[in-house]
Formats: structure tokens, sequence, C-alpha cells
């Protein structure tokens, strides 16, 4: 140290310099800031197929809840507002742009009453994608947040296990067929036969994660320390299970559009006109020569929502998975 502070000619006071020692300071770890949500979306947009799968889910929502108030359904608001028109009733899109000019609601053609089919299906999907929505937004609150106490309060366990024993065994199909024939077959007689027991599945699955992971020390040091059951079930074991419940809701909300198209095409559907509904009184077209688009671009449009929405859930609750943001 000496031939240094020689060689450039500088004493020991200008070589080192005291500084003052802060204790608070010198206990902070210096990492790179994390940010959890900010980490699941660059996972998840990492992947080239859900931006694909966003776009096609954001044209879905456009034709569903924005075209409407651009455009207006008014042969849905009316449905027989082409009635009396000879000659509009079962087009093919080649006729109807013949018969109506070139138009994107006459892009699927004209169905039994001359409405638009393009316009139907649209109206139709969203009814059908509220209904779902309200029911997974109903059936996943209750059943997180009952699943999560149920599967760490064992005197709740023994209660709950008898009721899931005997509701759990009740065909949900002929619950909600039930139901629909002793109320009246509308939107919120089919969202509460949807809910009444529809959470119940769902907290049982919770109920059995939860209890892999409620013994861990963080739990029991929780439990010591006074913390109520609520507060540890929402604060301590919901937030470790992010990715299965968004899991979960990745297959409940297009399984409820599947349950109402499966539903109406029985005849146990609600009076709207949801997609579910468009397919069952088009069943007559589907065998006949010329009017099948009447029957098959609902299916189709019904497919591809029900797809894309549990593709993107189900890559977004692997993205939420934090082993996946290494």
């Amino acid at each position: 140290m000496e031939d240094f502070a020689k060689k450039y000619n500088m004493t020991d006071a200008e070589l080192f310099t005291q500084i003052d020692k802060d204790e608070l300071e010198s206990e902070k770890i210096t990492a790179p800031r994390y940010s959890y949500w900010k980490s699941v979306f660059r996972v998840f947009f990492r992947k080239k197929i859900n931006i694909i799968v966003l776009t096609i889910l954001a044209v879905v929502v456009l034709f569903a809840y924005i075209y409407p108030s651009v455009i207006g359904y008014d042969d849905q608001v009316d449905p027989y507002l082409y009635v009396n028109e000879t000659g509009v009733q079962h087009l093919t899109p080649t006729a109807a742009f013949a018969r109506h000019g070139a138009s994107l609601k006459w892009i699927f053609g004209s169905g039994r009453t001359g409405a638009s089919t393009f316009n139907a299906i649209w109206n139709g999907s969203r009814i059908s994608i509220s209904l779902a929505l309200i029911c997974a937004a109903i059936n996943m609150t209750i059943g997180i947040m009952l699943g999560a106490v149920w599967g760490f309060s064992r005197r709740m366990d023994m209660i709950m296990n008898e009721v899931y024993n005997i509701l759990g065994n009740i065909p949900s199909t002929l619950f909600i067929s039930v139901m629909v024939m002793v109320f009246s077959p509308s939107f919120w007689t089919l969202v509460f036969a949807m809910t009444v027991m529809g959470w119940l599945g769902i907290a049982y699955y919770i109920r059995t994660r939860v209890i892999i992971i409620r013994d861990h020390e963080y739990n029991l040091a929780s439990r010591c320390l006074g913390t109520s059951i609520f507060k540890i079930a929402t604060k301590n074991i919901l937030p470790f299970m992010t990715s299965v419940i968004v899991l979960e809701i990745a297959a409940a909300i297009p399984g409820y559009i599947s349950s109402e198209v499966f539903l109406s095409y029985i005849g146990l559907g609600m009076s709207e006109v949801s997609l579910g509904r468009l397919i069952y009184e088009a069943q007559q077209a589907m065998v006949t020569p010329g009017w099948g688009w009447e029957f098959w671009t609902p299916v189709a449009v019904a497919s591809v929502i029900t797809v894309v929405l549990y593709v993107t859930g189900q890559n977004l609750g692997d993205a939420s998975d934090p082993r996946t943001h290494m």
C-alpha cells in the first residue's frame, strides 16, 4: 500500500475515506425487484399462441358486447321484423347478399323468420357469455372462500362432508331441469339453478387442496399466535393457491357455456335467444339442404368461444405458477 501511495504521491487520508455506518441500511438485502403479476404476464405472453388466442377472444367480446351498441340488433329486438316479407327466410349468405345487399349482418345468411343469423349469433353469444361469467363469479366466490375454511377447520370438515355426501350425489342436470320447470325458463332462473349448488363441487376441490398445505409451519405459527381460521385461510392459504384457482376458473367459465348450450338443445334452456336456443331452434335446418348455415354457424361460434376461453384460462393458470417464473 505504501508503494501505491508513493507511486501516485498520495497520503493515507487521500487513499481511504471513513464512512458512517448505518445499521438499518446494512440489514437490507440487495435484490432485483419482483412483481408477481408482472412475472405472470411476462410468462403468459412469451407464448405466441396466447397472443393469437387473446386476439380471437377480443374479437368475440367486440362482436358480443360492442357491436350491438354501434350497429344495433333491430331484428333481435323485433325477431319478426322480416316475417311478412316473402323470400327472405332461410337464405344462404350468397342469396342474402343478393336480396339485401352486401352487408356484414348477412354474412351468415338468414334464419326461419328472415332475421340475420349473424346478429342472432352474437346476440346469443352475449347472453351465453354473460350467464357463464355471472355463474362463475358466484360459484367461485362462495366455493373458494367456503372451501378454504372447510379444509382448515376440522369441525366444519365433519359437517360439510355430510352435506357434500347428500347434495353432491344429486345429478346436476336433473336438478337444473326441475328448477327450470318449477320456475319460468328465464336467464335468472338458469343462473339460480346453476349456482344454488354449483359452488359445492368447487368448495370440495379447494378443501382437498387446502388439507395438503394447512399444516405447514407458517400456518401452525399463525394458529399459535391466535390468528383466526378465516384470516389464515384468506391470507396464508388462498394466495398460495393462485394458480390452482385460476385453473379452476378456466374450466368453469366454458363449462357453464357448454351446459347452457346442452340444456337449451334438449329443450330445458332459457327463453332468451342464447347460443343454445339458436342451436335448438335450428335442428331441422341441420338436415335440410341449403339451410345448414343456420345450424352449423352457432355451433362453430359456441365451440370457438369455449375453446378460446379454456385455452386462455389454462395458459394463464400455468403462468400463475411461480415455478414458471424462473
